[in-house]
């Protein structure tokens, strides 16, 4: 439980003590590390570090749910408290496998090899909600997180469960004053080094990256947050009051700066863009500012040639002086339960969360778009905390990653600044440029190196303007497999456990 209060302490929106995250875990550790304790028992205490944890981190889900899904109170909570639940199963699962493994190999490897491998499995179990790692606390820390470029963010997490063993192994040989047994010691002194190494390619990296960065072009880009009550923001009455809000804020970023790329957040028009009257008014703004292009988000819909059945799109437009028609990226990995609702036919009382704007359909791969000689890959919202759409996009030829997102929905928690965390190690991982629009904030811009750059306030009207480098830095993570880290810690734990099995089993004289 001290540990859960610990993870929580660390993440952003609460008391945001970053470096706790170090720590944290070693009364866990030294929970499942007592010679008594059971694989069994020690999923048990997983459960209830996960248990003090998961709770009050993802409590944004009541307000997504319930204020805004119409669901009453004890739904709302109920679906909190088994998402929670569900969450601190793989804590659980890493407590038992962690205590199972230890009899024959030292926790200091075990225990960050196996950590990782959950918060694999659950990015991708169900089409994956890896909301939140433990690697993003430290997303702050950008002499910490470089090595993210090599490894991805579980890199990072890696570090962090690994430096908690190392503390719990020392202060453990330190109370009970006696020497390291030689395996812990080799155990211990390799697991030193490899924190060093880890540590000093961090620092090498960033100055090196700094430097290349000076040298790179750059792109004007601007960002507009409109801060549209989500409560009013379908209302057909108010879509004019939404229009000429975003019109007017972007006319006034324009007149101080000179962007070539202006970008509004997620569905900033709701409305079917392509079939207004009201487009003209756009693309009328993007020719009066020059060579100007326009990124909004907006639904869009297909229509059967029969017009038998509709397809509904989360979409981003790009508009330039042409007018609408310049590209379009539909949304691919779509929100379970907000856009659209898992077997249905099962489960009709979820309907209310998807009445508003109807069930998306999700998009296609879709090659970055070109503005101004410049490749553009889109993420929106939920699609930034899943790594392999933003490497996909960067091998595709992204130049630069714009991240378009309505925050509006997690109300005054600690949800915006956990999901900007995330953005953050997108850029790293990528070594690109990242933009971000958000309705209701965190909007900013964000550099190759995980630097913020004039970060909105929430649930306030703001507007901002930068250069951003454009990078063509190639990063291990993006071209050369340093996205498999998960698979290949997966791939260990799954060995380790089959190993330590057959030594359990097989007999120790021959028949």
């Amino acid at each position: 439980m001290i540990s859960g209060l610990l993870l929580l302490a660390a993440s952003p929106g609460f008391t945001e003590l970053a470096p706790l995250a170090w720590l944290a875990l070693v009364p866990l550790l030294y929970a499942i590390s007592g010679r008594d304790t059971s694989p069994r028992g020690s999923a048990i205490l997983g459960l209830i570090c996960g248990m003090a944890y998961y709770p009050a981190l993802l409590s944004w889900i009541t307000i997504v749910l319930g204020r805004y899904g119409g669901l009453p109170p004890w739904l709302s909570i109920t679906a909190l408290l088994l998402l929670a639940l569900y969450m601190s199963l793989y804590l659980a699962a890493f407590a038992a496998l962690s205590c199972h493994l230890q009899k024959r190999y030292s926790l200091i490897w075990v225990a960050p090899i196996t950590w990782v491998a959950m918060d694999f499995l659950r990015g991708r179990l169900f089409t994956g909600f890896p909301w939140f790692d433990l690697g993003y606390t430290q997303f702050k820390t950008v002499l910490l997180i470089q090595v993210a470029d090599l490894t991805g963010h579980h890199g990072v997490s890696f570090m962090l469960v690994m430096v908690n063993g190392l503390i719990l192994h020392a202060s453990n040989n330190y109370w009970k004053k006696q020497a390291f047994k030689p395996r812990a010691e080799f155990a211990f002194r390799s697991g030193l080094l490899l924190i060093l190494a880890l540590l000093s390619y961090n620092l090498i990296r960033f100055h090196l990256v700094a430097k290349e960065l000076d040298d790179q072009e750059t792109l004007g880009v601007a960002v507009v947050q409109g801060n549209i009550d989500q409560g009013q923001k379908w209302q057909p009455r108010l879509q004019r009051l939404t229009l000429n809000k975003y019109m007017n804020m972007s006319r006034q970023i324009l007149e101080s700066a000179a962007p070539e790329l202006l970008v509004w957040p997620e569905t900033a028009l709701p409305f079917y863009l392509d079939e207004s009257p009201l487009r003209t008014e756009i693309a009328a703004l993007a020719a009066g500012a020059g060579d100007l292009t326009i990124l909004t988000g907006a639904p869009y819909r297909q229509r059967s040639p029969d017009r038998s059945t509709t397809n509904y799109f989360n979409s981003a437009f790009f508009i330039d002086s042409k007018g609408v028609g310049a590209a379009r990226y539909d949304k691919r990995h779509l929100v379970p339960f907000g856009e659209y609702i898992p077997l249905k036919k099962f489960l009709p009382f979820l309907a209310p969360l998807v009445e508003t704007v109807a069930d998306f359909t999700p998009g296609r791969d879709q090659k970055p778009v070109t503005c101004r000689n410049v490749r553009v890959g889109v993420l929106i919202c939920f699609e930034s905390i899943f790594p392999e759409l933003a490497r996909k996009q960067t091998e595709a030829g992204s130049d630069i990653l714009v991240n378009l997102t309505n925050d509006a929905w997690y109300g005054r928690s600690g949800a915006p600044w956990q999901h900007l965390s995330m953005a953050v190690f997108r850029a790293v991982e990528n070594r690109r440029s990242l933009t971000r629009a958000a309705n209701t904030g965190v909007s900013g811009f964000i550099d190759p190196l995980g630097r913020m750059h004039n970060l909105s306030p929430i649930f306030e009207d703001y507007a901002a303007s930068t250069n951003l480098p454009i990078s063509g830095l190639k990063s291990v993570f993006t071209y050369y497999g340093g996205h498999l880290t998960g698979i290949i810690c997966l791939a260990i734990t799954g060995l380790m456990a089959i190993f330590t099995y057959r030594k359990k089993i097989l007999p120790t004289k021959p028949l």
